[in-house]
């Protein structure tokens, strides 16, 4: 199902007041907690001449990208993904992987693809192999997230974010791990299904934010080939 999705890059004034609003409005997603937050770490894979990095700076209208994810360093839960834009709507599909699959898929080995294996992990696992693809970066970030079912609302703030090359260290604890963006700043991300309720468009001021294609993937890959805080 395509999804719409819409990025904002807020700064440390923006980030406040529209977090604030957020909680008002609507509800804390249910697996942060107590915190507030939780912290997503994702291995991004591409192809050996780059398409993934390139369909984003060339904005192509369809494009893919291929992660492991984990959230709050939890290796018990490891997640493979493909997400798909087109034309500022997106869909995803993931499917649960285990420690020996996510070690192989870090170290550009190849995995046996099994019958007792979902047709989800199927799919995923030989449309990466098909295309050679290899991880290139880890993206981190601290997010807080919050949901309205009106709409299937989802508006996350996106704190702190940070890439790594320390691909071969991507399940361990502590990574070392490089800001992309400037103090303060953070990515907002907007996503509904069908329609957007109004007063949360009005409350958020979307007509008032800096839209723009913020992809963490691209940003971190873009940080390690010229280095530097990139927006």
């Amino acid at each position: 199902m395509l999804r719409h999705e819409y990025k904002y890059l807020c700064d440390l004034t923006q980030n406040m007041v529209l977090k604030m609003r957020a909680k008002g409005l609507l509800q804390a997603d249910k697996y942060t907690g107590n915190k507030g937050y939780y912290y997503v770490r994702s291995l991004y894979f591409d192809t050996l001449d780059n398409q993934c990095y390139l369909e984003n700076e060339n904005g192509n209208d369809k494009r893919n990208k291929y992660r492991i994810r984990i959230y709050d360093g939890n290796c018990e839960k490891i997640v493979l993904e493909r997400k798909s834009k087109v034309r500022q709507m997106t869909s995803k599909i993931s499917c649960p992987i285990n420690e020996d699959i996510c070690r192989k898929l870090m170290e550009s080995q190849r995995v046996e693809i099994t019958e007792e294996m979902s047709e989800r992990q199927k799919k995923l696992l030989l449309e990466i192999q098909l295309k050679a693809m290899h991880p290139t970066v880890i993206v981190e970030y601290k997010r807080f997230p919050y949901i309205e079912k009106n709409g299937n609302v989802r508006i996350t703030f996106d704190e702190d974010i940070s890439s790594s090359n320390e691909i071969d260290k991507f399940l361990d604890k502590k990574l070392l791990m490089r800001p992309i963006l400037r103090n303060g700043q953070c990515i907002l991300e907007i996503k509904w299904d069908a329609f957007l309720p109004s007063y949360i468009k009005e409350h958020m001021q979307m007509e008032t934010l800096q839209w723009g294609n913020f992809s963490k993937y691209y940003l971190c890959r873009k940080y390690n080939t010229y280095g530097g805080i990139i927006v």
